[in-house]
């Protein structure tokens, strides 16, 4: 069973000392064998080098058995060392050796092949570079990334990667982001655009002011993710430790029972059943059990790291496999979020240029996510925005505000009429028809009277559509939208979309109600958001997953699983992956056990040795090992970004 102290790091085979005992007491074993089967060895020659063998093959197991024999805990290791001392009971010093050989042997290459699957944190750390050229005084300084400070300018050249986090303050160029989204495609980056570590400079020199230190840039924050989310233990792994917490004691007894009963109340001989009852305990302990579970997180949370889908751990791998529901947000999410004005209608004697510039007026000092839409609006007309007095927010409806001494109000239907303004039928319809083309409605008025609407649509993401029909097909049974938009919008955009549902005029709050909801109905529930607007609906899921995040720290902490690219095909690619990652933790498993009832039935009869015993034990943990390194070849499709094998 691989420890948490077994580290085979990428150093050398000959700096590694577990490695290097091991070499010698397996030649040692194979000399001793092959001179006392050919040559003639003495037996007292072939017993001491038996022993040579077994003590320095043996030095690790034997700490490890009386660390965990000091914590009152029954390991593999533990078992082993009984075995050994058993065996050399029966005078069986060949078996004693090979016993240590093959264990220690099967300790390293399990080790080799579970660090094989962490490469993934090490080619993350190996991606920064690690100096700097930076401007000082005019001047061009190289020093360690680790060195550069905030506020820094530093000179990226062409085809150079990026150091630090920083904003292009002069030139252009573009970059390859793959190392955080996933997706190679070049970036355009120009004065005033964000630039990330390890991210591949193109054709052109660009200036930047770095924005974060070494240790806190996106590719840290993304190193730091990933190595926990493998270390991250879920229901699989937890029943598998606690399975094995039981049932290795049960087996020690089972084996002392095989001995005694036998030898004193049947008569039978003694060194015939302590054989079997140390096959018993040799083979009862699987390794393969133990790492079944963490090889294939490693190695599905790893493979999600590399195409840009940060999972925070192995339990939010598992749950996004057996998810029913996924809900979605809107804007951002389902939509491009950047919406545009499309219609202006004054129901007043105000011209549709005076209408837009209180709109604007308003919306200036508004934190609404349409507000943008209507500034840009008034700006590509070249409006002067009045200014504003006495302004206020009116959560999740509008906002208000006093110019040239009258307040004006603008928000959504909702709010005019929870201030008792009367609409018209004309008024009514009008609403009513933009809202049925998927548009939402703004309307500006007084506390008496609506002055005009201004109609306003985020178009549906080109692959929204294709992607929903996509997740259809993973097993989820229902896609439901979630959005502050009134019903008539939200349903036209839905319809476009292929949702299953949508749950329309929402504020904050009843998002939360809402997945509440599909929990108590359906079973578990993905939430997809922004990550940062999103936040209380995320957390209620029972996975929360950031879509388009990259460079964003809150996202980052606040959800569970976090898309890098702003691209719904790395959800397809998600929930495929996790289900295939669980696929083969229940595979693993499945024949661990078999394997062990399978090797204890045939120990009990007596047709099996106990090196070979040992042999199938740990063949089977690099068979468990193989099968879940078959997930490091799963990728997103880059002509369709559908998760292909």
């Amino acid at each position: 069973m691989i420890k948490g102290g077994l580290n085979m790091s990428k150093s050398k085979w000959w700096k590694q000392p577990r490695t290097v005992l091991l070499i010698i007491s397996g030649i040692t074993t194979v000399f001793t064998l092959i001179s006392e089967l050919f040559l003639g060895l003495p037996e007292i020659w072939a017993v001491a080098l038996y022993g040579v063998a077994i003590i320095i093959g043996g030095i690790y197991p034997a700490k490890s058995a009386w660390m965990d024999l000091r914590r009152r805990k029954l390991s593999i290791n533990t078992l082993l060392i009984v075995g050994v001392i058993g065996t050399i009971y029966l005078g069986l010093w060949e078996e004693a050796a090979g016993l240590v050989v093959i264990f220690s042997l099967g300790e390293v290459l399990e080790a080799y092949a579970v660090n094989k699957a962490r490469d993934s944190v090490r080619a993350l750390v190996e991606l920064a570079p690690r100096e700097a050229t930076v401007l000082r005084e005019g001047r061009e300084v190289r020093i360690l990334a680790d060195e550069v400070e905030i506020g820094d300018r530093v000179l990226i050249r062409p085809g150079e990667k990026i150091p630090v986090d920083g904003v292009v303050v002069s030139g252009t160029s573009t970059a390859d982001q793959s190392t955080i989204t996933g997706e190679s495609i070049p970036v355009a980056k120009i004065s005033g655009d964000e630039v990330y570590a390890s991210t591949m400079n193109g054709r052109g020199a660009l200036e930047i002011e770095v924005t974060k230190l070494a240790q806190d840039t996106t590719l840290s924050k993304i190193i730091e993710l990933v190595a926990n989310a493998q270390g991250d233990k879920g229901k699989a792994q937890r029943f598998s430790e606690r399975f094995g917490e039981v049932y290795t004691p049960i087996m020690f007894v089972i084996a002392v029972l095989m001995v005694v009963i036998p030898t004193l109340f049947f008569g039978q001989p003694f060194d015939t059943w302590l054989y079997r009852a140390l096959i018993v305990l040799v083979v009862s302990c699987s390794c393969s059990l133990v790492i079944s579970v963490p090889v294939a997180v490693v190695t599905g949370v790893g493979n999600a790291a590399r195409n840009g889908v940060m999972v925070k751990g192995g339990s939010y791998m598992e749950t996004a496999s057996h998810i029913q529901v996924v809900a979605f947000d809107k804007t951002g999410t389902l939509t491009v979020g950047k919406p545009s004005v499309t219609d202006i209608v004054s129901v007043s004697d105000l011209s549709k240029e005076k209408l837009l510039g209180i709109a604007g007026a308003l919306e200036k000092l508004s934190e609404h996510p349409l507000a943008e839409a209507i500034l840009q609006e008034a700006s590509k007309r070249n409006i002067n925005l009045p200014g504003v007095e006495e302004f206020d927010t009116l959560t999740g409806r509008g906002a208000k505000g006093s110019i040239n001494r009258t307040t004006y109000y603008i928000g959504s239907p909702r709010l005019f009429s929870e201030l008792n303004v009367k609409l018209n039928q004309d008024q009514l319809k009008q609403i009513e028809t933009l809202q049925g083309q998927g548009k939402t409605v703004t309307l500006l008025g007084t506390a008496d009277l609506v002055l005009g609407l201004i109609a306003i649509a985020d178009r549906p993401k080109e692959n929204a559509k294709q992607a929903i029909q996509r997740l259809k097909t993973t097993g989820v049974k229902r896609i439901v939208m979630l959005t502050g938009d009134n019903r008539l919008t939200g349903e036209a955009i839905g319809r476009e979309l292929g949702v299953d549902e949508v749950r329309a005029e929402l504020l904050p709050e009843d998002k939360i109600t809402a997945i509440k909801e599909l929990q108590k109905k359906y079973g578990l529930v993905a939430m997809v958001g922004d990550g940062v607007n999103d936040a209380p609906a995320l957390a209620q899921a029972d996975v929360g997953i950031a879509m388009g995040v990259q460079g964003t720290d809150v996202a980052l902490e606040t959800a569970d699983i976090a898309l890098m690219q702003d691209n719904l095909d790395q959800l397809v690619y998600l929930i495929k992956l996790s289900r295939k990652t669980v696929a083969k933790i229940h595979q693993n498993i499945g024949f661990s056990l078999a394997l062990v009832a399978l090797l204890i039935v045939t120990a009990l009869t007596g047709v099996m040795s106990l090196t070979t015993g040992l042999l199938l034990n740990e063949g089977s943990a690099l068979v468990v090992i193989a099968n879940a390194m078959v997930l490091r070849k799963y990728q997103m499709n880059k002509a369709n970004a559908i998760g292909n094998e």
